[in-house]
């Protein structure tokens, strides 16, 4: 099985930064691609940003020039810096995981979640 433990959320003013942190563990052979997405309450979950182990960044073009994603392969983390912040990005945000497993097995798993919330 693989966990992900996600951290970095909270309050901020419109215009603020924060940075969303993501770890994964557990029986890990590889991670394919690592993004973030976020959801809230009513709409469907949306995805903000991924990172493939090799290869470009993709961004929703709502965060384009705003927020960065990366990912340290070593560790098997993933954080999103989020600058210039809006009250539409208010949302929870979830970290994702494409894994193969050591068993043999792909996975898509989920962190819990972290709310951020960005005030007027």
């Amino acid at each position: 099985q693989v966990q992900l433990v996600e951290s970095g959320g909270g309050l901020v003013q419109a215009g603020g930064s924060l940075r969303l942190s993501c770890v994964a563990s557990g029986s890990i052979r590889s991670i394919n691609i690592m993004g973030w997405y976020r959801q809230v309450p009513g709409k469907p979950r949306e995805l903000v940003a991924s990172v493939p182990s090799i290869g470009r960044t993709n961004y929703a073009d709502s965060v384009k020039g705003r927020f960065t994603i990366s990912r340290d392969n070593a560790k098997n983390t993933v954080s999103l810096q989020m600058n210039s912040l809006k009250p539409e990005d208010t949302a929870v945000y979830y970290c994702n995981a494409q894994c193969l497993e050591w068993v043999g097995r792909t996975s898509d798993s989920w962190g819990q979640g972290t709310q951020v919330t960005v005030s007027s």
